[in-house]
C-alpha cells in the first residue's frame, strides 16, 4: 500500500481555505480537504508575538505527491510563509487510505 500522508496548512479566512482547497481536489494533488474553522494562532513573526484567527485544512495525500502539492500551495497560498506541515498516516481504514490513492492517481 502507497505511503499517505496528512498534511496541515493554515490559512487566514475561510475564502482562502476554500479556494486553495477545491484547487488542490481538483488537480488531483489531494484526495481531500477538512476546513476547521476559527483556530487561534499565537506564533513569533519578524520579532513580534501575534495572534490571529486562521482555518486549518486539513488534507490527505499520497507521499508521492507531496513535493508538487508543497510547491503548488506556495504558488496559490497568500501567505510569505505559509504553514506546511506534513506526518505520514501510520495506520488507517485500508478502504479509505485506497481511496485517497485511487482519488490523485490520474493526474
Amino acid at each position: 500500500m502507497a505511503e499517505i500522508m496528512t498534511v496541515f496548512v493554515t490559512v487566514g479566512n475561510p475564502d482562502d481555505g476554500l479556494a486553495l482547497g477545491r484547487a488542490l481536489v481538483e488537480e488531483k494533488l489531494v484526495a481531500c480537504v477538512n476546513m476547521i474553522p476559527q483556530v487561534r494562532s499565537i506564533y513569533w513573526w519578524k520579532e513580534e508575538v501575534c495572534e490571529e484567527q486562521e482555518v486549518l485544512l486539513v488534507m490527505k495525500t499520497p507521499a508521492s505527491l507531496y513535493d508538487s502539492l508543497q510547491s503548488r500551495i506556495r504558488q496559490l497560498h497568500p501567505y510569505e510563509v505559509p504553514e506546511i506541515v506534513a506526518l505520514p498516516i501510520v495506520k488507517g481504514l485500508p478502504d479509505y487510505l485506497n481511496w485517497v490513492v485511487d482519488s490523485t492517481s490520474q493526474r
